[in-house]
């Protein structure tokens, strides 16, 4: 009963358009006013110690990061560098960007912020090249995605705290899932320009427009380097890489291509605080709801429903696939890893599921989620930019939902694909 007054008072708040960091707040404070199994003051307790974690202090810095570089020139620079490789190829352009927000998602750790440091730039260029406005949105909201797999990922961190796993193993698992998906989008790309007849670049590939390009985006290409580089050759953690990645985006951003300027940094720190705060209130009326569930013993009984359905792993692995993709569609990524870890990590357990293997196949079912309405992260930004209406674009993304879904299965079914760098 309460495990139904606990979902119920949370999907009623949601329906009601709460936001849901207060709507798992909320039906917290509901549940804990019919059961008094606990005092109201434990909610408070369990919003400031949720946010007392050092690894959690990552996710502050990598926003600031992302919005450094998208106001820096450092996303512009990434894209030419990438064009000049695969402008002259069918769907080039399109490629293009897929390879922007590979390096971009190398730095910054968020979706969202992917598609709003390149999205803006690359939409209208697309559009002005001949490139359907609707098929233009949709592969930066899709490409969007590869933000949060390929480490640094916020959402990894968050997985990493809420599952005792090891942040630095489930940054190196990420690489290869993420560069699959990206590979997935590019051939999609390539076909789709194919098909529609989309124009190519013609400009001529020289050596000296290489080296040109490449020494205008030698700062930012070094990014990636200096913090991957940095956290496995055990210089930096995950955290402090976050904090280099804000100090050197800055430097480069003010001093180097000088498109940040003095009086834009308030306008950079307010938006990346504004973001934090939300994501920090989420995380912590999730984990007082997540609380709640385990206090209520309602993982221990998911699992064993779970697993008293089948006892082969390929079956339990496919529903819960299933169902990652269908809390996804109405649960933010943040709150979705927080409640649901602890009632999954254990069905995994029992499968004998790596920890780390099971924290991709979170990540990525999640990513796939932020391209599905209605609450879709990387969707609502690309609508933002573009101006289309939120159903032309989630048409124009049905192709890329099911390559995903595709990239899904094959991380999911072989391991040997994400434990394999660790």
């Amino acid at each position: 009963m309460i495990a139904t007054i606990l979902f119920v008072s949370f999907l009623f708040f949601m329906l009601i358009r709460v936001p849901i960091g207060f709507s798992l707040g909320l039906a917290s404070l509901v549940t804990i006013f019919y059961s008094g199994s606990v005092s109201p003051q434990y909610l408070v307790q369990g919003l400031v110690t949720s946010a007392d974690s050092f690894p959690l202090m990552a996710i502050p810095f990598y926003i600031l990061a992302g919005e450094v570089m998208g106001q820096g020139g450092i996303s512009k620079r990434l894209f030419g560098f990438a064009k000049i490789f695969v402008g002259n190829i069918t769907g080039g352009l399109a490629i293009a960007t897929v390879v922007t927000c590979i390096f971009f998602a190398a730095i910054s750790g968020s979706g969202p912020a992917t598609v709003a440091a390149i999205g803006g730039m690359v939409i209208p260029l697309m559009v002005q090249q001949g490139y359907d406005k609707k098929f233009a949105t949709a592969i930066i909201v899709a490409a969007g995605t590869i933000g949060v797999i390929i480490p640094p990922s916020i959402p990894m961190v968050i997985y990493g705290v809420s599952a005792s796993a090891s942040i630095g193993d489930l940054f190196l698992s990420g690489i290869i899932p993420g560069l699959l998906v990206g590979a997935l989008l590019i051939f999609y790309s390539y076909f789709h320009a194919k098909v529609h007849k989309y124009p190519k670049e013609n400009q001529k590939l020289s050596f000296k427009r290489i080296i040109r390009e490449f020494v205008e985006a030698s700062w930012s290409l070094a990014m990636p380097v200096i913090i991957l580089g940095g956290i496995y050759g055990g210089i930096f953690t995950p955290t402090e890489a976050a904090v280099v990645a804000t100090v050197y985006g800055l430097i480069v951003g003010v001093f180097v291509y000088k498109e940040l300027k003095i009086k834009d940094l308030f306008r950079v720190f307010s938006n990346a605080s504004l973001t934090t705060a939300i994501i920090l209130i989420i995380t912590g009326t999730a984990t007082f709801f997540g609380r709640i569930l385990s206090i209520e013993n309602i993982p221990e009984a998911v699992a064993t429903s779970i697993t008293s359905i089948s006892d082969n792993p390929i079956v339990l692995l496919l529903l819960i696939n299933l169902f990652l993709l269908f809390v996804g569609t109405f649960m933010d990524v943040i709150a979705s890893i927080i409640i649901l870890t602890p009632i999954l990590i254990p069905v995994a357990g029992a499968i004998g599921v790596d920890p780390v293997h099971f924290g991709i196949i979170m990540v990525v079912n999640l990513a796939i989620a932020l391209i599905t309405p209605p609450i879709g992260g990387t969707l609502f930004v690309g609508v933002g930019i573009s101006r289309l209406s939120i159903w032309e674009v989630s048409k124009a993304v049905v192709p890329m939902f099911f390559l995903m879904v595709l990239a899904l299965m094959i991380v999911t079914y072989l391991p040997q694909i994400n434990v394999f760098l660790p």
